[in-house]
């Protein structure tokens, strides 16, 4: 009696044990499929100022970027059979928000790129994190020279040009050996970095700085700045600026154009644009506008915005945020959906890829986008609401090339 009960008793145990293995491995068959499941799905981070200042710019590099996915997929949104989907945080262009933000969509999303961000502040800021948790971030649209010299780590491309290649393309329009060339410019990394670009640039044309003035990003007042210009009597007066803030109004007031002193600038976004009246006939530079690059995919482009947006064009951050996303999926197609980083980065070095503003190119050196830029005038045209950039020389990736700054 005693040997059956043991029996009964070995065989109830074992019944069990199988029952509890039996549970276990369909859990972890579970857990092995949400695995795999996750592996299927790409994920973008983009950081982008959505608030505050640089609101537009923002914008539009979110909408860009949404147009770019579905152009490189073919409004699919999968590479290599896998999906990808993208995460927008605001930055509010505020560096501590920026790493906050940055941190939340690596730790807490998982994501497998960084896209950002507006301003260059933010974006340096952000950028020990790409190396900390071994991730591509591609720097759309700041343009520091240090995000891609100084700051710079193996984890960072840029899709978006730098301040030295807008000083090649600015000193290009304007500088030549006995010009003289005041400088007008924010006081941050952005604007200390592009005048120092610039006069690199100039200087070697033969052109002399003679003046450089700085102003606080948020001032709404230039009159110093201004008046000691004009009191240094320059041949142009080259203005390095980004935002709503522009001091083109308090120029024209100033009359400084009226004793011989000729301005030249970058011809930004359109909200920039629509402030430049008191610019129109200037010789300066673009680096993207609608009517400028002639290729399929800016035709694409610019069908497509203005189908989606009421026949609105799009915008110089549009076509930036487009050209960050068609580097990511074209990085993924030859990775064939690879997100090992080691497999991305030696994938992404010196690729080339298409975008609105025609081919770039990711300089092995320090993965910067190699890309045009446009010489142009500014001119009055019936029925625009602005001054139009014409083109006046198309400035190709080879002419616009920049030094190599990082270590």
């Amino acid at each position: 009696m005693k040997e059956k009960q043991r029996h009964w008793l070995n065989t109830l145990i074992s019944t069990w044990i199988i029952g509890l293995l039996l549970i276990t491995a369909a859990c972890s068959g579970g857990k092995a499929n949400s695995s795999e499941t996750s592996k299927d799905t790409i994920k973008v981070g983009v950081l982008a100022s959505l608030t505050g200042a640089l609101e537009s710019y923002g914008k539009q590099t979110v909408e860009g970027f949404e147009l770019g996915l579905d152009y490189a997929t073919e409004g699919k949104r999968e590479v290599a059979g896998k999906k990808i989907e993208f995460v927008v945080e605001d930055t509010e262009t505020k560096p501590d928000v920026a790493v906050k933000k940055a941190t939340k969509l690596l730790e807490e999303d998982e994501v497998d790129f960084l896209v950002g961000s507006s301003s260059s502040s933010d974006t340096l800021a952000v950028l020990p994190l790409a190396e900390e948790y071994e991730k591509v971030m591609v720097v759309e649209p700041a343009v520091a020279d240090s995000i891609t010299g100084e700051n710079w780590n193996r984890y960072i491309f840029r899709t978006g040009r730098n301040s030295s290649q807008d000083a090649v393309a600015g000193a290009a329009a304007i500088a030549e050996k006995g010009v003289k060339i005041a400088t007008l410019a924010q006081d941050n990394a952005y604007g200390r970095e592009g005048v120092a670009a610039f006069k690199e640039g100039a200087e070697k044309l033969g052109a002399e700085i003679i003046n450089e003035q700085y102003a606080d990003a948020a001032s709404t007042d230039f009159t110093a700045n201004i008046q000691n210009i004009i009191s240094s009597k320059p041949d142009y007066l080259f203005i390095v600026w980004a935002g709503s803030n522009a001091p083109w109004k308090q120029l024209k007031d100033m009359q400084v154009e009226d004793q011989g002193i000729k301005i030249s600038t970058a011809a930004q976004d359109i909200a920039s644009l629509k402030t430049m009246d008191a610019l129109i006939g200037m010789e300066g530079f673009s680096i993207y506008y609608h009517t400028l690059p002639d290729n399929k995919v800016n035709d694409w482009l610019v069908e497509e915005h203005k189908k989606r947006n009421d026949g609105a064009i799009p915008d110089l951050f549009t076509a930036g945020g487009m050209s960050a996303a068609i580097s990511i999926v074209e990085a993924l197609k030859q990775a064939e959906g690879d997100t090992d980083i080691d497999t991305l980065i030696e994938t992404m070095e010196g690729m080339e890829f298409e975008t609105p503003k025609g081919p770039m190119k990711f300089r092995a050196e320090d993965h910067q986008a190699l890309q045009a830029l446009y010489a142009i005038t500014l001119e009055k045209q019936d029925g625009i609401d602005h001054p139009v950039p014409v083109l006046v020389k198309e400035l190709s990736m080879e002419e616009t090339e920049p030094p190599v700054r990082n270590k």
